[in-house]
């Protein structure tokens, strides 16, 4: 080492982090040597950790404040390096900078459609972004298991990561909610708040906090979105023959107000919508106007109506299937009561029958229970 070196060695008497950029998550102090000196001054500004390293070892955590590097706040460092009572001389040891503040606006989204069944379009292809915010939570487990030795990271060099993680999350609570598409607009912060809440514990194992995930838009694929436009558009239009009608009056106006101005193709457009329509009226038959109205044929009365039986669970055994007339008089005799389980051809699973539609009405003359019971 030089005279030239040794002297800036020796004046290198404040430690501090101005950050100029926004990215930056942690930064490495950079002196000669990694020398500093015993008594300098550590400047840790609002927002910022710093973290001492010796010989690869985390040593001491300085929350914000300004510091004088002697060996009663260094600890830590005293005990790695085996410093005696008195010690004065420079030391050396490695000086982490870590960003504390929130960082937003980091973007995550599918890169590939995800596959999904809809309970109303049946398979069905979905893309999904929003936007999260992280901050460091953890500066010396962030240094373990993210940073290493890197002297400058930036957030770019973990949101492919982090994007990963809450895509593959989202996905699976997604599938699992079973929400229609056409739904998912009315739900996007239940959503990002589950999947906030289900991801979180991954982050804080690497030292980040999620302070917050949005979702910003579900959409479907461009040939979908056409398709589903042209659905709404029929049903904005309703009556397909009215519509007809209407345009072509407009046409005819049109071309009443523009004798000159008509094309050959509209004209030829009207007269074959004329044509048609003159079509149609004489292919209805004619009535005889003296004849008297024919009478309406007999109505047939309806089906009577089919009431399924039910099985019931007794002392966890499977009895019956009962009919509507068994149940109602156990009903009566208290054999049966609301919370008892029952179940039809056609339900999913057992069922209280008290939140079973059809067989309400046998429990209207029972009071309901009591609080608590």
């Amino acid at each position: 080492m030089g005279l030239w070196d040794k002297l800036m060695g020796e004046f290198i008497d404040v430690i501090q982090w101005m950050d100029d950029t926004n990215d930056t998550l942690v930064y490495r102090f950079e002196r000669h040597g990694n020398e500093i000196k015993f008594g300098a001054k550590l400047t840790v500004r609002e927002g910022q950790v710093a973290v001492f390293v010796n010989e690869g070892q985390l040593a001491d955590t300085f929350q914000p404040g300004m510091y004088e590097l002697k060996t009663n706040n260094l600890p830590v460092l005293s005990t790695l390096q085996g410093w005696k009572y008195g010690f004065e001389s420079p030391f050396k040891a490695e000086v982490y900078f870590f960003s504390t503040r929130r960082f937003t606006d980091l973007k995550w989204g599918t890169q590939n459609p995800v596959m999904l069944r809809d309970p109303e379009f049946g398979p069905i292809r979905l893309r999904a972004f929003g936007n999260y915010a992280i901050r460091i939570k953890d500066a010396p487990t962030f240094l373990r298991e993210i940073v290493g030795t890197d002297g400058r990271f930036t957030t770019d060099e973990i949101t492919s990561q982090l994007r990963n993680m809450v895509v593959s999350r989202f996905t699976n609570i997604l599938g699992q909610s079973k929400i229609p598409a056409l739904d998912l607009a009315g739900n996007y912060d239940q959503l990002g708040q589950f999947l906030l809440q289900r991801i979180a514990p991954e982050f804080e194992t690497v030292g980040l906090e999620l302070t917050n995930l949005l979702v910003e838009n579900i959409s479907l694929p461009k040939e979908v979105e056409a398709a589903l436009d042209k659905r709404s558009s029929m049903g904005i239009v309703g009556n397909l023959d009215q519509y007809t009608q209407f345009q072509a009056a407009e046409a005819l106006r049109d071309a009443a107000a523009n004798p000159g101005g008509g094309s050959e193709a509209l004209n030829m457009g009207l007269g074959l919508a004329m044509a048609q329509r003159l079509s149609d009226t004489l292919a209805r038959p004619a009535s005889a106007p003296s004849a008297a109205p024919a009478a309406p044929p007999p109505l047939a009365p309806p089906p009577l109506p089919t009431v399924k039986p039910y099985f019931v669970a007794v002392n966890n055994q499977q009895a019956g299937p009962f009919p509507m007339d068994e149940l109602q008089r156990q009903a009566q005799s208290g054999q049966l009561t609301r919370a008892t389980l029952v179940w039809a051809q056609g339900m999913a699973s057992w069922t209280a029958a008290g939140e079973v539609a059809e067989l309400a009405p046998l429990f209207a003359h029972l009071p309901p229970p009591l609080p608590g019971a």
